[in-house]
């Protein structure tokens, strides 16, 4: 039996949550979506998500903020958190330079942002055996 990924999405417009949620559900993968920037960081340590889909624009809180959030009080550094946005490329590009942050999607883009999550969550699982391994050697 396949274990499913779990994606945590996080965007205050709910038309753009349920579009990726609808968009990323699958036999593969389990998402679970969250409208506030509030309450991310507990939400994180108590589902441990393979990944994080964060809405850059929030209101509350920027998606560069609650990026720095989730890193420094989740103690899940390895988790990756990408951006989703309808920003123009360049200030994308910035955002993820200046947080660290693996990657980004762009909302009009429907099909990039199914072929990124996947592609980062096939990552992550890679990076996870390895460690694995590394600690079964020692």
């Amino acid at each position: 039996m396949r274990i499913r990924k779990k994606v945590l999405v996080v965007n205050d417009d709910k038309l753009h949550l349920y579009k990726a949620r609808d968009l990323l559900e699958s036999d593969e993968i389990e998402v679970v979506t969250h409208t506030s920037a509030f309450g991310v960081t507990s939400l994180v340590r108590l589902m441990h998500p393979d990944l994080i889909l964060l809405d850059i624009n929030m209101m509350a809180l920027s998606g560069n903020k609650l990026a720095s959030l989730i890193r420094d009080y989740c103690d899940f550094s390895c988790i990756p958190v990408i951006f989703h946005s309808f920003n123009d490329e360049s200030i994308l590009l910035e955002s993820v330079t200046a947080t660290g942050v693996p990657g980004y999607t762009w909302k009009a883009n429907p099909a990039d942002l199914r072929i990124k999550i996947k592609r980062d969550i096939s990552r992550q699982a890679k990076k996870y055996r390895e460690v694995r391994a590394r600690e079964f050697t020692l």
